[in-house]
């Protein structure tokens, strides 16, 4: 599932953006509700849930700690 969402974590990304995570989380959620673009009455919740993904994978990544990195 989701072949397309790159790991965003060092050592496989070195400089993750915002732009990143919400491509991530836009792609995440795409897939699990088969919406590439939802109708006009499924856009509020579609857009809700890519913002809370969102916010989940910042907070998971800025949580990690990579063993063996050097800026830990």
């Amino acid at each position: 599932m989701c072949r397309n969402i790159k790991t965003l974590r060092p050592p496989f990304a070195e400089s993750v953006t915002d732009t990143d995570i919400r491509a991530a989380a836009v792609q995440y959620v795409r897939k699990v509700s088969g919406f590439q673009r939802p109708a006009a009455h499924n856009a509020e919740a579609f857009e809700r849930a890519v913002g809370k993904v969102e916010a989940a994978t910042a907070e998971l990544l800025s949580s990690l700690t990579v063993r063996g990195s050097r800026s830990a």
